[in-house]
């Protein structure tokens, strides 16, 4: 056997590994297929979405006036969902590029180790959960 190999890890074998091998080379191409099948359904999602949209009818078209709002109600969801999902493609490219550098799982504040359960759930996470809820203290702090 080739000891350069790197072992595919499923997400339950991940989270048995010990913490001596965080984001060793088979923890990292697990994240890096995570991130690059997350990319491509999300690529997806918003093209199929595009096209369902110019699909559907023209609001105008409908006498209807509850037809019509329901309608409106819709379109609107429906481009909300896309706009949030464009905004995470450049957050898996980032992602991506931090795997290719070598500092991908560790905190961009701290430097400590985000963690496998925050990464399995969100393999974007640029932060640890204790940075990221400062963070977002501060900004209800700010806001006020």
């Amino acid at each position: 056997m080739n000891n350069t190999e790197i072992r595919m890890l499923t997400e339950e074998q991940i989270l048995q590994e010990p913490e001596d091998n965080y984001m060793d080379d088979s923890q990292l191409a697990f994240f890096k297929q995570r991130l690059i099948d997350l990319y491509e359904s999300t690529s997806h999602h918003i093209q199929s979405a595009r096209e369902e949209m110019g699909h559907t009818a023209d609001a105008s078209d409908l006498s209807d006036v509850s037809d019509r709002a329901t309608l409106e109600e819709q379109s609107g969801i429906a481009l909300r969902i896309v706009e949030r999902e464009q905004k995470l493609l450049p957050k898996i490219k980032l992602a991506l590029e931090r795997i290719r550098l070598g500092n991908y799982g560790y905190c961009l504040e701290s430097g400590e180790p985000i963690g496998i359960p925050r990464l399995l759930i969100r393999p974007t996470a640029e932060y640890s959960a204790d940075v990221k809820s400062l963070m977002e203290m501060k900004e209800i702090q700010y806001k006020d």
